[in-house]
């Protein structure tokens, strides 16, 4: 393990890194970092990769996800980012790797180590989307520059992120990015005005909810019933109202807690609460799952490309694709989601299987993540302890505690996967604007926001009461 500890601060010395600010930016001033980081972002969004030829998207389902543009610099988007930490705090939370992150020193080595595998997923993307097809048919010149471009643009977007949270803006880069990304969604899928076609031949029709709905109440547009539902995944007046449902729900949920009352036995007087969100693992499990998605789709696509020539028997049973290479049977087809209200009516096997996967998968990870995640009732009462602080009424051991905490952590751990992967299946099937997952993240970036930024006033008024709540 020392050695491994020096390697990896001998390669710190090579990595790029973004300094800290000398003097701690203005709000204003992070604001523009914040927007300059953005603009950034969604311009490598519409930048096409070299020679990049147009064709069926099978990641789509997973664009909003990660906060990637399919054939653009962002085809891999925060995919390499999210994996790195991902895989690290697993190796942590689980005692494999041995660091006290309390530690400053063990908390820089965590960060260095992070960047560092954060590159090496990077290339391995970069190389797999490249070898598995995913891209197309490339030549190997060709090959080169996109390997080029998309390691590249990675970097780009991995010091992004490390700017922001160095202080010179506000949040992470990864919520900003993924929040840039279904922002960018809900406004195309509502405002889009321009005419598409549903299939090649067939007539052009407006795309945005609002436009069509606005064209439809015109002499000949047919109606407001012309566009309650629509076919061929186009945004309707049924989906729009299913969106803003899911996004009023979410925010409910989101503010729902049980209160642990707890008492300071350093400082005789105080009282306060230990809260214990509903949502208590937040977005964590619908993460996870579309990761295992994710990666089942990718590998069982690198595996059809091998076996194109003479395909076996078992193959059916794992996935069929069409000419398009969109999976159209076997066990992939039944663990994404359907697109759209039309393709939930035409299969509704499809999208009942669906949602008992991802609902029971969301529970799975729930349960995993709060023991390796730091979030168990044994870890939050050694926590407690450590702060000096006990439940008015029990001995003040970690036992005690934890034996409290085990009457909310387990079953609001249960009931928190369970509501956050119905919310997530349910609107996927009724075809929500920016996918049901995509609204969970940005309906809890956005809340999140909005703590930070009250905070961040707080401070450049009154720093000592912001502090104060901010422990709070």
């Amino acid at each position: 393990m020392v050695s491994l500890r020096n390697v990896v601060k001998s390669i710190a010395t090579v990595l790029p890194e973004i300094p800290k600010p000398v003097k701690k930016p203005t709000l204003s001033e992070k604001f523009i970092w914040t927007g300059g980081a953005l603009i950034i972002y969604m311009v490598m969004g519409i930048t096409p990769l070299f020679h990049f030829g147009n064709q069926q998207d099978q990641f789509a389902f997973l664009r909003v996800i990660f906060a990637s543009s399919q054939g653009t610099l962002t085809e891999l988007g925060i995919g390499p980012i999210v994996t790195a930490g991902l895989i690290l705090q697993l190796l942590q939370g689980s005692d494999i790797l041995k660091m006290d992150l309390s530690n400053p020193n063990d908390r820089a080595l965590f960060g260095t180590a992070t960047k560092l595998l954060t590159f090496i997923v990077i290339a391995v993307e970069s190389g797999a989307y490249i070898i598995g097809g995913a891209l197309g048919t490339l030549q190997t010149t060709q090959s080169f520059v996109i390997f080029a471009q998309l390691f590249g643009a990675s970097v780009i977007i991995l010091l992004l992120d490390e700017m922001i949270q160095k202080g010179w803006g506000v949040g992470s880069g990864i919520s900003l990015f993924i929040l840039g990304g279904v922002a960018q969604s809900l406004w195309w899928d509502s405002f889009s005005p321009y005419p598409v076609s549903p299939t090649q031949g067939a007539p052009q029709v407006i795309y945005g909810f609002i436009p069509a709905l606005i064209s439809s109440l015109f002499p000949g547009g047919g109606g407001v019933a012309s566009v309650f539902i629509r076919t061929d995944q186009f945004p309707s007046l049924f989906t729009f109202v299913m969106t803003i449902a899911v996004i009023l729900f979410i925010t409910y949920i989101e503010g729902i807690r049980v209160e642990v009352p707890i008492t300071s036995v350093k400082y005789r007087g105080f009282q306060g609460v230990y809260p214990i969100k509903l949502l208590y693992v937040s977005n964590i499990p619908v993460i996870l799952v579309s990761a295992l998605t994710a990666n089942i789709s990718f590998f069982t696509r690198l595996l059809a490309n091998a076996t194109k020539t003479s395909t076996p028997s078992w193959m059916h049973y794992l996935v069929t694709y069409d000419t398009n290479f969109q999976p159209t049977g076997g066990f992939v087809y039944y663990i994404t989601p359907p697109n759209g209200i039309a393709q939930t009516a035409a299969d509704p096997i499809h999208a009942v299987i669906y949602c008992a996967f991802l609902m029971t998968f969301a529970v799975l990870f729930a349960r995993i993540w709060v023991e390796i995640g730091g979030l168990s009732s044994r870890k939050v009462a050694q926590n407690l302890m450590n702060a000096d602080v006990q439940v008015p009424g029990f001995r003040r051991a970690g036992l005690s505690i934890e034996q409290v905490l085990n009457r909310y952590i387990p079953p609001i751990t249960v009931i928190g996967g369970l509501i956050i992967g119905s919310v997530a299946a349910i609107s996927d099937v009724f075809g929500v604007f920016g996918t049901g997952i995509g609204l969970l993240l940005g309906v809890d970036i956005v809340l999140q926001y909005y703590q930070m930024l009250v905070k961040e006033q707080l401070e450049e008024f009154s720093p000592r009461l912001a502090g104060v709540l901010g422990q709070t």
